[in-house]
């Protein structure tokens, strides 16, 4: 992967309480800025969207989605995608679609 990934449950929280959150119905974008000066991505699917075969499809969807729509010069950025309950029950073009969408809204992708 070439963002850094978020893995601490601070950083989470932290990105969580502090950061713009964008909604869609597939998926849940949080922005904050940091100041390493690199981007850093998080994944997570909670426990409400299905047992653990449910979870690891929505975080893998997203994955893939991410690698193909988030531009490599975002800048010192923490981004925290968030599966939704549908996220599981999309393929991955939809996923996709979502993502872009967020992207945009947030002002990171043209």
């Amino acid at each position: 992967m070439r963002y850094r990934p978020i893995t601490r449950n601070k950083e989470f929280s932290r990105a969580y309480a502090r950061g713009k959150a964008f909604v869609h119905p597939k998926l849940v974008l949080y922005v904050m800025k940091n100041r390493l000066g690199h981007t850093r991505v998080g994944i997570t699917a909670t426990k409400k969207i299905g047992n653990a075969v449910h979870r690891n499809r929505a975080r893998r969807v997203i994955r893939a989605a991410l690698y193909q729509t988030l531009p490599y010069d975002v800048g010192g950025l923490d981004l925290v995608f968030v599966a939704r309950g549908q996220t599981t029950r999309c393929k991955s073009g939809e996923v996709k679609k979502a993502a872009e969408q967020l992207l945009k809204n947030a002002g990171l992708v043209k």
